[in-house]
């Protein structure tokens, strides 16, 4: 989607949808329940107990008519988006049915009992004997192997679906609705939210000193890239992905196939971290969950693989403990990946002006030629805007209103999650199916995708592991009351 024409962009759009799901959801401050008839999926056995609407008031839906009420809901929704967009809205409207359906699917699947269900007490309630113990976030997996099998064996189909193939949309517009969300976990808990944010922006910026200065090393000494294509190629192995290659490439005015081609392997080599380091992480983490999350946001490029890294985290930690007898509150260990890449995020506009500063003044130097500040306003991701925005408000709420107020904001967020976690299976499900590994080779990228698999693997992962740790080691979710 582009919007030259209309001056909207999906970062524009992902603020504003996101913001107008937070708004609809205050509804129930003022005893107006707007959006009760969103669909909610439970762990099963028996499918006609799988769905549900999220709230009481719209029983009478039953759960396969809330499922198709929030199906149109959100195609009215994301077809005026496209159609903001100046986007074909009849393609982007068929392409978008298609999207839904085969990524709820997906999640009712992952939900199933020998999947989804954490606690012996779980397992002995459904009457089965074994389990993945995956939560409903297993739900996420089985979306995003099913967008891969799409995109990988069944091109057709995925080039058809490609006006909805929007995994980065769908990602920022869930961390404006997250924003709310930890703004009432982070109430209950202040000191701990306070530390956090303060753990995560130090570890950030030891990440972004540490990753680019040696990623850049390594492409241009060892591999022989030219600065054209290593900056460029620094940013999205050791920042933020897509949007740091694309930022970077802007301001040196590399040519556009640098940053596409080092975008293609951000997307590649994020679905390969997805399916490898959550569960490492669930494995091998699970008496550091904190770290466990900042490491999530620390390794995996792109917000949607990154935040997507972390919700699965948190399930398979979750459930670890829970059989243990732990149970810790549930949201602090994704709020922990979010929130280092949302800092992440806000950093790209600042390198960017950075690098733009250095390449006009000190590199390829052009008469005339001026960097202005306001270009870190124009890179600035503005969806992050909306995550402060809503995490702020909600947490002056809980901590200045009184008890039954915060009682029904609570509930508006919890209804507003609920499409948070909608935006998450999208979000998988096209991350899996814009995953063309084949495209790698085909555009014959060889050397940079070696350049990706040494930096991160040799180095980057494990770097951020212990970077994750040195900030965050010892600070877990608080419990359960």
């Amino acid at each position: 989607m582009n919007g030259k024409s209309s001056g909207l962009n999906e970062d524009w759009l992902s603020l504003i949808i996101g913001l107008l799901v937070f708004v609809l959801a205050l509804g129930m401050v003022a005893g107006v329940d707007v959006l009760g008839w969103v669909v909610t999926t439970s762990v099963w056995t028996d499918l006609s107990k799988a769905l549900a609407p999220v709230s009481k008031a719209y029983a009478g839906l039953g759960g396969v008519g809330a499922l198709i009420a929030t199906y149109v809901g959100l195609l009215v929704l994301m077809t005026a988006g496209a159609a903001a967009l100046n986007v074909n809205i009849g393609r982007f409207a068929l392409a978008f049915t298609v999207v839904f359906w085969l990524a709820y699917a997906s999640w009712i699947v992952g939900s199933y009992a020998n999947f989804a269900a954490n606690t012996p007490a779980d397992m002995q309630k459904f009457g089965i004997s074994w389990s993945l113990r995956l939560t409903n976030e297993g739900g996420f997996v089985v979306a995003l192997i099913a967008g891969l099998i799409v995109g990988n064996f069944l091109p057709g189909l995925a080039a058809w679906m490609k006006e909805a193939i929007r995994p980065e949309l769908y990602i920022k517009i869930a961390i404006v609705i997250l924003g709310g969300f930890l703004g009432i976990v982070s109430a209950e808990k202040l000191a701990l939210a306070t530390q956090l944010m303060f753990l995560g922006l130090a570890s950030i910026i030891v990440a972004y000193l540490i990753f680019w200065s040696v990623v850049y090393y390594v492409a241009r000494v060892w591999f022989g890239f030219s600065r054209e294509w290593a900056a460029p190629l620094a940013s999205g192995i050791s920042v933020c992905g897509v949007s740091a290659a694309i930022a970077t490439g802007g301001a040196i005015r590399a040519r556009p196939v640098v940053p596409i081609m080092v975008s293609s392997l951000v997307v590649v080599f994020a679905v390969v971290e997805l399916l490898i380091l959550p569960f490492i992480a669930g494995s091998f983490l699970d008496q550091q969950p904190m770290a466990a999350g900042a490491w999530m946001a620390l390794s995996v490029k792109t917000d949607g693989a990154a935040v997507a890294s972390g919700a699965i985290t948190e399930g398979l930690i979750l459930a670890k403990a829970a059989a243990a007898g732990i149970k810790y509150q549930p949201g602090w260990i994704l709020g922990t990946a979010a929130t280092v890449k949302v800092f992440i995020d806000i950093f790209i506009g600042i390198w960017a002006f950075v690098l733009a500063y250095i390449w006009t003044k000190h590199i390829e130097v052009r008469a005339g030629d001026v960097v202005q500040v306001r270009e870190i306003w124009q890179r600035f991701p503005k969806f992050v805007l909306g995550y402060v925005i809503t995490f702020a408000i909600i947490l002056l709420v809980a901590l200045t209103a009184s008890a039954p107020v915060v009682a029904q904001v609570k509930a508006a967020m919890g209804e507003a999650n609920t499409f948070r976690g909608i935006f998450f299976v999208l979000t998988f499900f096209t991350i899996g199916v814009a995953s063309d590994f084949r495209r790698l080779w085909q555009e014959g990228i060889g050397r940079l995708a070696a350049v990706y698999l040494l930096c991160l693997f040799g180095f980057v992962i494990w770097v951020g592991l212990v970077i994750a740790l040195l900030f965050f080691a010892g600070v877990k979710p608080p419990l359960v009351s």
